[in-house]
């Protein structure tokens, strides 16, 4: 359900109907980045901070978009404010998202319904782009470029994700007579397309703003990234956003103005959230998913002990010189109950029943992100870091090989694949390679300190003898009937 387009040179007009002010400055066609904001006049800033930093766009408060003002809208319009209790409240991107959803459909069926109370928003949203490249609006041929990747299982979840969400919003909303009509009826049904286009909107415009947070701001969200960015948003004493120039810098007439995204995102994380990778960026680090053992009895206590999501975060230095790499998890992963690792499950007065961890005798349930420092004191710790070592050893090589099997046959796109996307999935590939490359080996090395440590020399010798893995192989009764 696309909606109507508007020329960008009808946005001065808005802006103007909607107080934003822009001075010297105005959004234009940029090569190569689509929509911009470039300076009409020579711009210069002193090299003093605000308030003497030049303002180049005044956002008034009330046309950010978040949480909070999506509620503020439902005040006003009741049947909204049914669609939000029947669905919202569950984050305030499902908000946003629901809203935009609304506007979209009333920007698409003009006078079609008398549901929907119209905002600035309705109109703006045909000042944006039909599609944004993030790999979630990439087809199935483009996003086979991103196997063997730290990004394929992350696109593929997302995409699960969009869609329990997507069937949760039709559900909930076709129960409502009057949203049913307007989102599902014949000629105006939404499709799981839309979704996942105004999630990759909101993901790649979204700014967070020092007191309002996370929220997306018409007409300054329509600034390009650089890794040397001319201007920065902040908002005032009267919770306008504004834009400004950077102490010290000169902006020719006709140059662009740019801001920065962010300059610790990996490049999987810029593509992930806003569609390309930036090739001046210095942040060369990557995340990857780490499952527990398979034949772990222990495995599923952990998991629910952990908390949270296990993965290996892996980066380079800023100056280029070494690899390291972290996983809270992969201590817990590693270690079991013949190293003091224990299980207990509690009953409350309450009769509800509470997993508890033990390390060594002591209660460690609120520490099961920090095994790192827990094994420290015990005395066979080179014997748990080297099974650390192994696990995430064996997480890169395995990843290094299916990007490798998983190469491109062609240097150039096929005829199903846009040729953005296939650059910049050659360009994700390559940046990975050479980190897990550096990695394997920085852990060879870290590998081969600790087989020659003695007390590791011993362990071995004694496990080889009692035909025993590295790992162990023994769980408590408590963790089993936990399972």
């Amino acid at each position: 359900m696309p909606w109507p387009a508007l020329p960008i040179q009808g946005l001065p007009a808005w802006a103007h109907l909607n107080d934003v002010s822009f001075n010297n400055v105005k959004v234009t066609n940029t090569e190569g980045k689509g929509y911009g904001v470039v300076s009409d006049r020579a711009i210069e800033a002193t090299e003093h901070p605000p308030p003497d930093a030049p303002i180049l766009v005044t956002v008034p408060h009330d046309l950010v978009l978040n949480a909070a003002a999506v509620d503020e809208h439902a005040k006003e319009d009741k049947n909204f404010r049914l669609l939000l209790d029947a669905i919202g409240h569950r984050s305030a991107r499902a908000d946003v998202l629901l809203f935009l959803l609304v506007q979209t459909a009333l920007a698409s069926r003009p006078g079609h319904s008398s549901v929907g109370v119209s905002n600035p928003w309705t109109e703006y949203l045909q000042f944006l782009p039909e599609t944004v490249l993030v790999p979630t609006l990439w087809a199935e041929d483009e996003r086979l470029l991103l196997r063997g990747t730290s990004l394929e299982a992350a696109v593929n979840a997302k995409i699960l994700a969009l869609d329990a969400e997507f069937g949760l919003v039709r559900e909930k909303s076709s129960d409502i007579i009057c949203w049913n009509d307007l989102l599902w009826a014949a000629g105006g049904s939404v499709s799981f397309t839309d979704w996942i286009r105004l999630d990759a909107l909101y993901r790649s415009r979204c700014l967070e703003l020092p007191r309002s947070g996370e929220s997306m701001v018409p007409c300054i969200d329509m600034i390009n990234h650089s890794a040397a960015p001319s201007a920065y948003y902040e908002e005032n004493a009267k919770d306008e956003v504004v834009l400004l120039l950077r102490p010290g810098i000169s902006i020719p007439k006709g140059d662009e103005i740019t801001i920065s995204y962010g300059d610790t995102k990996s490049a999987a994380e810029m593509l992930f959230s806003y569609g390309f990778i930036d090739p001046q960026s210095t942040a060369d680090d990557l995340v990857l998913p780490l499952s527990p053992f398979p034949d772990d009895p222990l495995a599923k206590a952990k998991l629910v002990a952990f908390g949270q999501a296990p993965k290996i975060h892996v980066a380079r230095s800023e100056d280029g010189t070494t690899i390291g790499w972290t996983s809270e998890f992969a201590y817990l992963m590693c270690v079991n109950e013949e190293d003091g690792l224990e299980f207990r499950i509690l009953q409350q007065t309450d009769g509800a029943r509470q997993l508890r961890v033990f390390w060594q005798d002591e209660d460690v349930t609120d520490r099961t992100s920090d095994f790192e420092a827990l094994i420290q004191a015990h005395p066979l710790s080179a014997v748990l870091r080297l099974r650390v070592v192994t696990v995430v050893e064996d997480c890169f090589q395995t990843q290094l090989e299916r990007l490798a099997s998983s190469t491109p046959p062609g240097v150039t796109a096929s005829s199903t694949q846009r040729e953005d996307c296939f650059k910049t999935a050659l360009a994700l590939r390559e940046i990975e390679r050479n980190i897990l490359q550096g990695a394997l080996e920085a852990l060879d090395g870290e590998k081969s300190s600790l087989l020659a440590d003695k007390n590791v020399v011993a362990y071995l010798g004694l496990k080889e003898a009692a035909g025993s893995d590295l790992a162990g192989d023994e769980a408590s009764n408590e963790a089993d009937d936990f399972s």
